[in-house]
């Protein structure tokens, strides 16, 4: 009886360890199988705030353009209102100029 009995024991032991052993394997599952949830949760939210960080970015280059632009067109503006200033105060210089070599070709 008393082998019985050892055998039944080391039996229930390897019963035992054998529900210890798939528990822990369940236990290691289940942790993956979380880490894998959390981290296509991380990688998701890395990619909203990459497309928030994009978005920012391109609304700040497209207000610097849109600065730089508009200075650009005002440096043009009075450019050319300065060379038409200079031009205008000019013609009448021009005009002596062209009547006096018209009226020496014509008295040559």
């Amino acid at each position: 009886m008393a082998k019985e009995k050892i055998l039944s024991e080391i039996k229930e032991a390897e019963d035992n360890a054998r529900k210890m052993i798939d528990d822990g394997k369940k236990r290691k599952n289940d942790r993956i199988a979380s880490a894998r949830a959390e981290a296509r949760e991380i990688i998701k939210q890395a990619e909203v705030d990459a497309q928030i960080s994009v978005q920012s970015a391109m609304s700040s280059a497209e207000q610097s353009i849109t600065s730089d632009r508009k200075k650009i067109i005002e440096d043009g503006v009075h450019e050319a209102e300065s060379i038409a200033k200079s031009a205008s105060s000019k013609v009448d210089e021009a005009v002596k100029l062209i009547v006096n070599e018209f009226e020496r070709a014509i008295h040559a």
